[in-house]
C-alpha cells in the first residue's frame, strides 16, 4: 500500500506509534510528577516504621484484602474512594497501598486536591509485602 507523496503504509504505521508513546509517555510523567508532589513513596521498612500512627488503606476491592492485608489497615476499594475518602483524617498521615502502586497514586492525587498534606505509598505494594498480615475469616 503505497500513500500519496510517496511514503509507504508501515512508515504512516510507525509514525502513529511513535506518537502514541509520546502521548503515553508524557501522560505517565505528567502523573508521576502530580503525584510526587502530594505524595511520597516509602519502602517497606519506612511504611512499617509509621504505620501505627497513620491511617493505613487497602485500596484493593474486598475479595483480594479479605484474602490477605496489612496487619492494622482498612478496607477502602478504589472504586469507592472518591465517596468514602472523607472518612479518612486530614490531620493524620494516611498510609496507601494496593497490588502495586497505580491506584495509590491515584488516590493521592484526589487526597492531594481535598487538602491532605501528610501521604504515604508504598512503594512495592502489597505484592511485595513481607511485613505482618492478616486474612478475614469467611
Amino acid at each position: 500500500m503505497v500513500i500519496a507523496a510517496g511514503i509507504s503504509g508501515w512508515t504512516v504505521y510507525m509514525i502513529v506509534l511513535i506518537v502514541l508513546l509520546i502521548v503515553w509517555g508524557g501522560w505517565s510523567l505528567t502523573t508521576v510528577m502530580r503525584r510526587n508532589r502530594v505524595a511520597k513513596l516509602i519502602d517497606e521498612a519506612t511504611f512499617q516504621e509509621g504505620q501505627r500512627k497513620a491511617q493505613v488503606v487497602d485500596l484493593r476491592e474486598k475479595k483480594d484484602f479479605d484474602a490477605g492485608h496489612i496487619l492494622g489497615a482498612r478496607n477502602i476499594p478504589y472504586s469507592t474512594f472518591k465517596a468514602y475518602h472523607t472518612q479518612l483524617r486530614a490531620d493524620l498521615p494516611v498510609y496507601l497501598y494496593d497490588q502495586g502502586k497505580s491506584l495509590s497514586t491515584r488516590a493521592a492525587i484526589l487526597l492531594g486536591k481535598e487538602g491532605y498534606t501528610d501521604i504515604s505509598i508504598l512503594k512495592t505494594g502489597y505484592a511485595r509485602w513481607d511485613g505482618k498480615t492478616k486474612k478475614t475469616k469467611d
